[in-house]
């Protein structure tokens, strides 16, 4: 996760400095939504979810504006060295740690390429997630408070430790993830796509608010920072949107149903049409609302992505690109996402390489600022 380099500098007046360049505060679009200090955003379910994420957008754009202090500081080894036993001298470990995270994500990664994301997914996804307790995700939170202070558990903890010291990088998503993690263990169905927003703002958009401070903002960009994290998290929450519809088939024999259930009993369909697995045209109906949904998110995160550093757009466009193509394979399978997995062949991601690198050759456009 060491990412782009891009120095971000505060400004003596209430603007934001990113890559040299001076970026006014401007309010966001209605797809944000909200933030709380130590804890996760269910602090006040009495607001909708927008509004809660909104506020979660606002104080990750406002840490910029912070005095960097306790930035790059040295790293506690101690319990490192406990746990990974016998490593290199200390001038190495560091390199050692990225090496580590480097070899995860050649081996898992594809476009979920955050490590500490994937370890955190792994404990309510993985093989031994039938053995995962609410005190084990207790211990993990404990775990992600102790790196975030400077004192890593092993060489993965170490990576992101250095990172989140060297960057505006707040724990406040990293947190809302793990709470992700808590709902999937207690909650299967729900209710309205507010609760579903809410879900998928903990699981995924969450990964867009951690990813922006170390990609960085081109130093031309004149958009300001709440509108560029606003794009991360609605990039978020349109790919775990598109797993959700790939995915329904999947979840369904597993007991679960991560579509609104007020929209399905408005389409006249409910748990069982899902189970039963049969392709009908209310179910079509459905899935072409839920498709167009998507598609709205994927269409406000473009606009934030020629705002980002050169050299983290091609990467993120490609991310882009890949996945709104498997809303195009849902179609193409006459919407049967119960037997079918929509996926995109090997030959249409390499046809999108050239196309997502052309267009992040186009940086910001500064006519435009939003």
């Amino acid at each position: 996760m060491s990412g782009v380099n891009a120095n971000a500098l505060l400004s003596p007046k209430p603007r934001i400095r990113i890559g040299c360049r001076p970026i006014g505060c401007k309010r966001l679009s209605r797809f944000c939504g909200g933030v709380w200090g130590s804890s996760a955003v269910v602090a006040n379910p009495s607001r909708s979810a927008e509004e809660r994420v909104y506020e979660v957008v606002l104080k990750q754009a406002a840490l910029v504006r912070e005095p960097r202090k306790d930035r790059e500081r040295g790293l506690d080894w101690e319990k490192t060295i406990e746990n990974e036993g016998s490593i290199s001298d200390d001038g190495n470990l560091l390199n050692e740690a990225y090496a580590r995270c480097g070899e995860v994500c050649a081996e898992y990664a594809k476009t979920f390429y955050l490590v500490w994301c994937r370890r955190t997914d792994e404990l309510v996804d993985g093989p031994n997630a039938s053995h995962i307790t609410p005190k084990a995700l207790a211990r993990w939170e404990t775990r992600l408070t102790d790196l975030f202070e400077g004192r890593p558990y092993d060489m993965y903890d170490a990576a992101l430790s250095d990172t989140v010291s060297k960057y505006f990088v707040d724990i406040q998503p990293f947190k809302d993830m793990i709470e992700g993690m808590r709902v999937d263990m207690r909650k299967s169905r729900y209710e309205n796509f507010d609760e579903l927003y809410l879900y998928c703002y903990y699981v995924a958009g969450t990964v867009g608010l951690m990813s922006v401070p170390v990609m960085g903002l081109a130093p031309e960009s004149k958009a300001s920072v709440e509108s560029v994290y606003n794009a991360a998290l609605a990039l978020g929450l349109a790919n775990q949107l598109t797993n959700i519809l790939r995915d329904v088939g999947e979840d369904a024999r597993r007991g679960r149903v991560y579509l609104p259930q007020d929209e399905l009993a408005q389409a006249g369909l409910c748990d069982d049409d899902i189970f039963e697995g049969k392709v009908t045209e209310k179910w079509r109906s459905f899935m072409k609302g839920q498709i167009k949904r998507a598609r709205r998110f994927f269409d406000e995160a473009e606009k934030g992505i020629a705002e980002l550093s050169a050299a983290s757009r091609w990467p993120v466009w490609a991310s882009l690109m890949l996945y709104k193509q498997i809303l195009d394979s849902i179609e193409a399978n006459d919407y049967d996402n119960f037997t079918q997995r929509a996926y995109v062949s090997k030959a249409k991601k390499l046809l999108s390489l050239p196309i997502a690198f052309g267009r992040a050759m186009m940086g910001p456009s500064n006519s435009k600022i939003w």
